[in-house]
């Protein structure tokens, strides 16, 4: 066999596990692993949250993440976010537009210098988290984004399935088989592994875009809901990790913020602006009616275009794999941080697993979208205004904004970690400033029911969750690295 040396391990060597120096109990899975050694040879990703040393990182070009975000983002679900303004929230077309600008403008900004970070240490970003959270504090915002991963799956797997129910009113694709579609796509991408994915969002948004000029002709939410949709994309970092060290932060955090805030302003406010007409357009009532905001899509495309409409109906529906491989590839690297055992687990067999759970739960659901996609989108803003703001006190009070401050192979050692109780205390701060400020359909917290209607209330949760972990992370942390040192 030649000497060539392809992802993770030596190609000539028999037993991939064996060339890792680290104590993650891999001969468990040995015969997974036996596998993934197959898979290798022809490119499928072998590594999972190991770092990626500076030697291996080969993508220098500073438009990935631009190209990345931007197919990930140009899809229906982003669509059916801006529906959300009239739907959920019956705001006017100028002011959920309004609103689709600031907060995406706004918290597209912490999304954007995560991904700055990848590069300056090529580890994933629920790995870097535990050098603010502590090893096992960190077990929280690791479960929190499998579930995210997941939950976004399925209501992306929803609305894509709904849309492809809305190609024919005669000869509807029932709805499992359609999720089943779209999570074949996904699968066959986020399998492969990092540079597949790159490669293939490089590309998927260029047909998308081109169909928003039909439905523009055709087409005459809250704060919260806008940061839980942006901030869902915290694990930017996971896509930077190959880049060189040497790589501008200023050049990653510009062209991974143009590539979010270019399709999220853009097609949620072509979301907003479908909602609309619907005094005007009775048939688009009902056709949202049936079928949601598939069936919207329908109306605008399929009725007045026929058998090309229905086509790019097909298009746009497939549209959803850019969103969901995100999803699906950063949960392989999220629930590795679990335990070295997770660890242990080829990436790829963590995809597989993942996907058929979502396809399960998406399902189970598809006649709940709305009610579960308004409900998950409010709960991620409160948690990740916590998560975000630990992350940049850490790094810019207590590590003075310097990457030498780091030791990138601590980070599965808890002795040289946090002890993690500043983080514990903080986020439990966190979470009563959400309960507090909140106002869902299920319930409204003592603050949010002081603002606005008091029977609707006005949902400050965001806000508050993140001024009290603001507040109490630092003096907290401060005392803990006083006794524990690291």
């Amino acid at each position: 066999m030649s000497n060539t040396k392809f992802g993770l391990f030596d190609v000539e060597k028999s037993s991939s596990y064996e060339r890792l120096s680290d104590d993650v109990p891999r001969s468990k899975f040995a015969k997974l692993w036996a596998i993934v050694e197959f898979l290798d040879k022809y490119g499928v990703e072998a590594r999972g949250i190991e770092r990626v040393p500076p030697d291996q990182r080969t993508q220098t070009s500073p438009l990935a993440p631009f190209w990345m975000w931007l197919a990930a983002n140009m899809t229906i679900s982003t669509f059916s976010i801006g529906c959300l303004g009239n739907s959920i929230f019956y705001l006017g077309l100028k002011d959920a537009a309004l609103t689709i600008i600031f907060f995406n403008l706004l918290c597209t900004l912490p999304v954007a210098y995560f991904s700055t970070w990848g590069a300056k240490l090529g580890l994933r970003q629920l790995t870097l988290s535990k050098f603010s959270f502590g090893y096992f504090t960190s077990q929280f915002p690791i479960i929190l984004n499998c579930i995210a991963c997941v939950g976004w799956s399925v209501v992306n797997s929803i609305v894509g399935a709904q849309t492809l129910r809305a190609v024919s009113t005669t000869h509807q694709i029932p709805p499992a088989a359609a999720i089943v579609v779209i999570a074949i796509g996904t699968i066959m991408v986020s399998f492969m592994g990092y540079r597949v994915v790159h490669l293939y969002e490089k590309y998927a948004w260029v047909r998308v875009s081109q169909i928003t000029r039909f439905t523009e002709s055709d087409f005459g939410g809250s704060g919260t809901v806008e940061a839980g949709d942006i901030i869902s994309f915290g694990a930017t970092v996971d896509y930077t990790v190959r880049m060189p060290e040497d790589m501008s932060s200023v050049k990653i955090f510009f062209w991974t913020y143009i590539g979010l805030n270019l399709p999220l302003i853009l097609v949620e406010t072509l979301g907003a602006a479908a909602m609309t007409p619907f005094n005007q357009k009775t048939t688009w009532a009902d056709a949202y009616a049936e079928n949601s905001v598939g069936g919207l899509l329908g109306a605008g495309l399929a009725g007045p275009m026929g058998g090309f409409g229905s086509f790019l109906l097909v298009i746009m529906a497939l549209s959803i794999i850019a969103n969901n491989i995100p999803n699906m590839y950063s949960l392989a690297l999220t629930f590795q941080n679990i335990h070295p055992y997770a660890q242990a687990i080829p990436r790829i067999f963590i995809v597989i697993i993942g996907s058929v759970v979502y396809i399960v739960l998406a399902i189970a659901g598809a006649s709940h979208f709305e009610e579960w996609l308004e409900t998950m989108l409010n709960i991620l803003a409160y948690w990740l205004a916590i998560f975000s703001t630990i992350l940049i006190e850490e790094h810019l009070i207590f590590r003075h904004g310097k990457w030498t401050n780091y030791d990138p192979e601590d980070f599965s050692d808890w002795r040289k970690l946090p002890l993690g109780v500043a983080s514990f205390v903080a986020l439990a701060c966190g979470v009563a400033g959400a309960v507090l400020g909140m106002a869902q359909t299920w319930y409204i917290g003592v603050i949010g029911g002081m603002i606005g209607d008091p029977e609707f209330g006005g949902d400050i949760g965001f806000e508050l969750a993140f001024a009290f972990s603001a507040i109490t992370y630092p003096p907290l942390r401060w005392i803990e690295k006083k006794y524990w040192r690291y």
